[in-house]
């Protein structure tokens, strides 16, 4: 049987709010002056999404990841456990684990630098908690893992643009963690995907040296892909 064919929409394109080609907030390029409020809005939106759309953009994002190559030819995959109405990524975990790929999480080492390491986790491995409250694996030297070992990285986020720059929480974790990707040309690991919910794409972010965009982002609805253009 043929696989579907994905609903992939070109970078730049540009859509509103509800209609049939990818969602979105019909968000002007904001300020930095205006970031933290763009924040509170999109973590607002996602937040008052139910139980049951939140279940049903998990899978259907989970369906759409499945048949790309990225997911499909990653034999390690680092993941994240959602929080605050982000888009949950346990059904990709799920799938992967059951597809016989080593999952991640990311965790923060003590004494090691505002960056993230990952260490192996399946669905029922026992979580602790970090120095911020966050649930991480129980963390061996042996277990841990670089992002560059990894093939494939998902992401969170609060709000992405076409040209596949993020808005996170403000901590810079993994664009810090992620640095060296832009000076590389050839050899890329990990790739990047973030995992979204439509609702949280906006036209346009602005932009720091420092940020790292994204290879492509997923959300319920289509595939983002990213066209890395040079500067």
């Amino acid at each position: 049987m043929a696989r579907p064919s994905l609903p992939l929409e070109p970078a730049g394109s540009r859509t509103k709010a509800g209609n049939d080609t990818g969602g979105g907030c019909p968000t002007p390029s904001p300020s930095h002056s205006s970031i933290n409020g763009l924040r509170r809005e999109i973590r607002a939106a996602r937040r008052a999404l139910s139980a049951g759309e939140q279940r049903a953009h998990s899978r259907a994002v989970a369906a759409l990841l499945a048949h790309q190559p990225l997911f499909l030819k990653a034999r390690r995959i680092g993941a994240y456990l959602a929080a605050d109405g982000e888009l949950d990524p346990a059904p990709v975990i799920a799938a992967a684990v059951a597809a016989g790929k080593r999952c991640y999480l990311p965790v923060l080492r003590p004494f090691a630098g505002p960056a993230l390491w990952f260490c192996e986790w399946r669905p029922g491995d026992r979580l602790v908690p970090n120095r911020f409250g966050i649930p991480e694996p129980i963390v061996t030297r042996r277990a841990l893992r670089a992002a560059r070992e990894l093939d494939l990285l998902l992401v969170p986020l609060v709000a992405f643009d076409v040209a596949g720059y993020r808005l996170g929480m403000g901590g810079g974790y993994y664009d810090r963690t992620l640095a060296y990707l832009p000076l590389r040309l050839h050899w890329r690991r990990p790739r990047v995907i973030g995992l979204a919910h439509a609702l949280q794409r906006v036209d346009s972010l602005p932009r720091n040296p420092w940020d790292v965009p994204v290879d492509a982002v997923v959300t319920e609805r289509t595939v983002h892909r990213v066209v890395k253009m040079r500067e």
